[in-house]
């Protein structure tokens, strides 16, 4: 690993990053490639702190039936350097699945397989990243009154503190599960990012009901593992609209992905950019793949000519209210047409309500005051995913997600992931200053514990 050059006695890396999901495991490869052909005086020093244990990645949905619904090739590097060794096909050649793969003619791979090519490339760069590390506070690091660096504290679980100082901090810190106000996650009321932690200690022939609020992918997702997994369970998934509706992922609507389309996004007007987004969400947003419609609908059809309905669809319909009860939760479904309440007593409620992107300023403590927004108080962010800061602040503050409004679409998602961290990188090395000042106005150790 390449040694961080220092601030007197602290080391100094030219970044540091906060989480280590898809997105920060893309820059952690693009880092070691630049490396591994640069000269001395050219490689990037890198760390990263990832509060879990391990490399994971929505795992609560790792279905077993469940594919990608974005291509393999949009994998942590291709859309960067084709030849790489990190790609996805370099892991079916190490796995010895490569040929097997290109027999199955399908592009969209099992979403456990891509997650365990993530885990695959994330052990290949280990040595740059602190697991069981929560980053707990951002403190200036100040020269001639200028924040130059920042160190950032991350706790373990026994209490002690990492600490390390950065030219440059990458924020990575994710989504946060969406539940409608007032509901609370518990025994009984689940949202789907925990579904497979909830479910697999589950009786497959107790459950009686459950009930799944959510019209999107990750909702009918749900619904039908539950509706198979579950024999003797009723399923009722409760939505607003008449019916799942289908994903466009057609070739010229799936443009919006395109590594150009970051750059018209970026420089249209708010008003161009409100329309592309009302144009293009149903590429993305509260949409189903088509092939699972078509199963659903399979499923209630044969049911009902049986006369046996198990599945049922609860359309135009939303939850009024939600009790947890003494075994289970009481569900009240209000139709949005008529008005009439049906009550459901379930053995629990599922919550597939989507993601909200957290502030990526939350973990910056006093630095945040130094980040520029905009008249509707959104973060204003360079086209090199940099935040905007004014003159206190020399150092550089980069965002991996929170960007929708700036750059798009892509901001939460994989399609641009490889590019993206090509452009931080190389933000990153185009803007690194050789010299460091002797003296820090304000510096602390490099380990300390609480």
């Amino acid at each position: 690993m390449p040694q961080a050059r220092t601030d007197g006695d602290v080391p100094v890396y030219d970044l540091v990053g906060v989480g280590f999901g898809p997105a920060n495991l893309a820059l952690a490869i693009a880092v070691a490639e630049h490396n591994a052909i640069a000269g001395a005086d050219d490689v990037v020093t890198a760390h990263f702190f990832e509060k879990q244990k391990t490399f994971g990645w929505h795992r609560g949905m790792l279905l077993d039936d469940a594919t990608m619904q974005v291509s393999f090739l949009k994998d942590l590097v291709t859309m960067r350097n084709p030849n790489s060794g990190f790609s996805f096909l370099s892991y079916l050649k190490d796995r010895d699945r490569l040929v097997d793969f290109i027999n199955h003619k399908n592009m969209y791979p099992l979403r456990v397989e891509f997650h365990d090519y993530f885990e695959w490339a994330a052990a290949k760069v280990d040595d740059v990243v602190s697991y069981d590390h929560e980053v707990v506070s951002v403190q200036p690091v100040l020269h001639d009154g200028v924040i130059t660096y920042f160190d950032v504290s991350a706790r373990d679980a026994h209490g002690t503190v990492e600490v390390r100082r950065a030219r440059n901090l990458v924020l990575a810190t994710g989504l946060r599960a969406n539940l409608p106000e007032g509901i609370s996650s518990s025994e009984h009321i689940w949202h789907n990012s925990d579904f497979l932690h909830r479910v697999r200690g589950l009786d497959p022939e107790a459950p009686r009901r459950f009930v799944v609020v959510g019209a999107g992918q990750s909702g009918a997702e749900v619904a039908a593992h539950l509706h198979e997994r579950f024999p003797n369970a009723e399923v009722c998934a409760v939505f607003a609209r008449y019916g799942y509706s289908p994903a466009d992922d057609s070739s010229f609507a799936n443009r919006i992905f395109d590594p150009a389309a970051v750059d018209e996004f970026y420089h249209a007007p708010e008003a161009v950019k409100h329309k592309l987004m009302a144009y293009h969400g149903n590429t993305n947003y509260a949409v189903v793949d088509h092939d699972l419609i078509a199963e659903l609908y399979r499923r209630v059809y044969q049911e009902k000519v049986l006369g046996t309905q198990r599945l049922r669809l609860v359309n135009v319909s939303r939850p009024a209210e939600v009790v947890e009860t003494e075994d289970g939760v009481r569900v009240t479904v209000e139709s949005l047409t008529t008005g009439e309440l049906t009550v459901f007593d379930a053995d629990a409620v599922v919550y597939a309500t989507g993601y909200r992107e957290a502030d990526p300023t939350e973990v910056l403590g006093e630095v945040a005051e130094h980040c520029r927004r905009d008249e509707r108080q959104r973060l204003r962010v360079g086209r090199d995913y940099r935040l905007d800061t004014d003159g206190q602040v020399l150092g550089g503050i980069y965002l991996q997600g929170g960007t929708e409004h700036s750059h798009g679409i892509t901001s939460s998602l994989l399609s641009n992931l490889a590019v993206r961290v090509g452009e931080i990188l190389e933000s990153v090395v185009g803007r690194r200053s050789p010299s460091i000042p002797a003296q820090p106005e304000y510096a602390v150790s490099a380990t300390a514990s609480h």
